[in-house]
């Protein structure tokens, strides 16, 4: 089979199972370039590529070139996987007998601990709207809802006025996958969206909007965000993930347990919410040597 064709099939199926826009680009691109690699390996057009054609010397070689040319070992790793799960498919589907990438070794990746806020300087980002204007009480809003909601910034931007719950302090909210889980709503959060809501003559569905009364987008949030840090002067880069991180971090301070922050969150793996217990050592490490007299 073609390896155009075997793609298409590949990405139909990620969609089945509700992969996001995100995810399927970034297969496809990772796809697509070692494709072209394996093509100008055979000495063959891209589109005269067909799937049974590629071996795990190909394989090889492209991990290679990419050591080569420097490429970090998180996104080799990342190429990789897409490689893998593309074959894995094409083998469970019967077009290809042999899976190339199946004994390739994926470079070790280490992890890097999420940044996140303090409480003084969550704070006064908190603070640095100008809730007296409408875009400031939006603004007020957007800051509520990623740091005491814990949204993905992707999830914000999604929200519809009916699935704000401000009687019962809930949010719905559509994560990875398009899968549904239920959060919490902040006393602050609840009161900024009444306010920002009454002060609104549109009839637009959307939660938050920009100020051409259209749905925000995501570029849209980080563009707010650098302002409010800016007013706030916090000195250093704030981006919507890291009030997510903020949320995780400040819950598991405050005596929070694991699978309740994993279950806010909405992460499928518990390991992908464990990451945030390293940063909370870290804190613990970093004040016990400012302040026990023993540790300077």
């Amino acid at each position: 089979m073609l390896a155009d064709k075997a793609l298409d099939l590949f990405s139909a199926y990620l969609k089945t199972r509700n992969s996001s826009e995100l995810t399927l680009a970034a297969y496809q691109s990772d796809i697509i370039q070692f494709m072209e690699f394996s093509a100008h390996e055979l000495g063959i057009e891209t589109e005269s590529l067909e799937v049974n054609q590629i071996d795990k010397y190909i394989v090889r070689s492209y991990i290679g070139q990419m050591t080569e040319r420097e490429l970090k070992r998180k996104s080799i790793a990342r190429k990789i996987a897409a490689m893998r799960s593309f074959f894995k498919f094409l083998c469970r589907e019967e077009i290809v007998s042999q899976n190339p990438v199946q004994k390739i070794a994926t470079p070790k990746v280490g992890k890097n601990l999420p940044r996140f806020l303090f409480q003084e300087h969550m704070e006064k980002l908190l603070e640095a709207s100008n809730q007296d204007e409408k875009n400031g009480l939006r603004d007020q809003v957007i800051v509520e809802l990623l740091y005491g909601s814990g949204l993905r910034v992707s999830e914000l931007v999604n929200l519809n006025k009916p699935d704000v719950d401000l009687d019962g302090s809930l949010i719905r909210v559509f994560g990875k996958g398009k899968k549904e889980r239920i959060v919490p709503l902040t006393e602050p959060a609840e009161e900024a969206i009444k306010r920002y809501l009454l002060q609104r003559d549109d009839q637009q569905e959307a939660l938050i909007l920009n100020y051409k009364d259209m749905r925000l987008s995501s570029r849209s949030v980080r563009r707010i965000l650098d302002k409010l840090e800016k007013t706030a002067k916090l000195n250093q880069h704030v981006h919507p993930h890291m009030l997510r991180h903020t949320f995780a971090t400040h819950l598991l301070e405050g005596g929070a347990d694991l699978r309740s922050v994993q279950e806010l969150l909405g992460h499928k793996k518990l390991s992908s919410t464990q990451i945030y217990t390293h940063l909370s050592r870290e804190k613990l490490r970093s004040v016990y040597l400012k302040a026990h007299p023993r540790a300077k």
